[in-house]
């Protein structure tokens, strides 16, 4: 169950909620009733993000073979009734949030995904280019012609959950937008855009997990040690 679990992402970060310690309990009866408790760094937390979370959660718990009913409980949150009664009731956040809220959460999801195609161009590209790559020889490359890494996979996952090319034949640098190839030309721009998009989700993340552990003095179920 947790490990199902590692699949949701906070959408900001684009980190499992699992080790970012998102995750405070996790239990399984006997006749398949889940119930999952998830927390936050703060009380005031973005309720949006935090709707993604728990109604992500809840798609991936409650698909699981053998899950009778699944129970996400977002804990200590000024909203968490809201977001709790919506993503149980399977209402979407308009409905949750009703009258404060005039749209759901698709846009929201895709911007995030876009920085995190960004900030994984980012990774790669700043590999290449530490082992002798020039920039603009990066408008020439593929995705297949990058060497199989972890890091390789995420940018192909996220650039497919965008709709975007990630085949071995797709354009390595893209834009994260229109899916265009980016050329020589618009390379070093391009670069020092995924480059800062990346060390500012990161800072983030840093910040987070501080915030975490100070409001929360014990680790959440599968929470990497950073």
């Amino acid at each position: 169950m947790l490990a199902a679990s590692e699949a949701v992402r906070d959408p900001e970060l684009d980190e499992p909620i699992t080790s970012l310690g998102f995750v405070a309990s996790c239990t399984v009866s006997a006749t398949g009733d889940v119930a999952v408790r998830l927390r936050l760094p703060t009380y005031f937390c973005a309720p949006n993000f935090a709707f993604l979370m728990v109604a992500d959660a809840y798609d991936v718990v409650s698909a699981l073979d053998g899950v009778r009913n699944a129970e996400i409980v977002l804990e200590d949150h000024f909203a968490g009734d809201a977001i709790n009664h919506g993503v149980a009731a399977r209402a979407g956040f308009v409905a949750s949030f009703d009258g404060e809220a005039v749209s759901e959460l698709d846009q929201l999801r895709a911007d995030f995904l876009r920085k995190a195609v960004m900030a994984g161009t980012d990774v790669l590209c700043r590999s290449l280019m530490a082992a002798g790559a020039q920039p603009s020889a990066l408008a020439e490359m593929t995705m297949g012609q990058v060497l199989p890494s972890p890091e390789l996979d995420r940018l192909r996952q996220r650039r497919a959950e965008l709709g975007l090319p990630a085949q071995d034949a797709s354009p390595l640098v893209i834009d994260p937008v229109t899916g265009a190839p980016v050329d020589a030309a618009a390379m070093p721009l391009h670069l020092r855009r995924a480059h800062t998009t990346r060390v500012s989700i990161e800072a983030n993340t840093g910040i987070c997990r501080g915030m975490l552990r100070h409001r929360y003095q014990s680790p959440g179920l599968g929470e990497e040690d950073q």
